[in-house]
């Protein structure tokens, strides 16, 4: 069993290189880097993980672990009566903070991303990790009352995964010809696009208080 405990020496490189990814691009991912980013000795990395392939499955298994953990946390504080709009408010959020606060999981997950179209190891990590995401992200959804599918979010993590990007990568001034200057609008969009039953129940709510 893979040991992937914050602690542990795999954890350690995961984080490691997903550092490298967001830093320097696929290209600066080596074992070498690896060792010296985790401040090991040399030849470790590649102890752990002896092929260029199966360290950056690793990235993406440590990246899987530490989203799936977020949301976990993320379900356990959320009241037991929160409502779909107040669940909403947290895809503003996050956008923000993955452009906003600290890009290094966007980053390295573009690279990965990348990587995987010419790697199938990589491809198969990081499918591992869409579906527990998804599957997460199932549950905190279940706690507002939608019935929302794994198929629902993850059409709504590929909708912020591109978003994020753009909102990343492009001119503040292309950003804000194309309507893509408001994060937190485009939030709200996409939760609502990804799970419509939303919109029809807060809609349904809202008839109901004013008959």
């Amino acid at each position: 069993m893979v040991d992937r405990r914050p602690g542990s020496r795999r954890a350690l490189l995961g984080d490691a290189a997903i550092a490298i990814l967001a830093r320097e691009g696929g290209r600066g991912l080596t074992h070498r880097a690896v060792d010296r980013e985790a401040g090991v000795p040399q030849g470790t990395t590649k102890n752990y993980f002896p092929t260029r392939e199966s360290l950056l499955e690793a990235a993406a298994a440590r990246m899987a672990d530490e989203h799936r953990a977020a949301v976990e946390r993320l379900h356990s504080t959320t009241p037991s009566q929160v409502s779909p709009s107040q669940l909403g408010e947290l895809y503003p959020a996050l956008l923000n903070r993955a452009v906003n606060g600290d890009p290094t999981q966007l980053l390295a997950m573009a690279e990965l991303y990348l990587e995987a179209v010419r790697r199938p190891g990589v491809r198969t990590a990081l499918g591992e990790m869409a579906i527990a995401n998804a599957e997460s992200a199932v549950a905190l959804h279940r706690v507002a009352g939608l019935d929302s599918t794994t198929r629902d979010v993850g059409v709504l993590d590929a909708y912020l995964l591109g978003i994020s990007l753009s909102l990343l990568a492009l001119p503040a001034d292309a950003l804000r010809r194309i309507g893509l200057d408001d994060p937190y609008s485009l939030g709200l969009g996409v939760f609502a696009a990804a799970v419509p039953q939303t919109s029809e129940r807060d809609s349904g709510h809202v008839e109901q208080e004013c008959s």
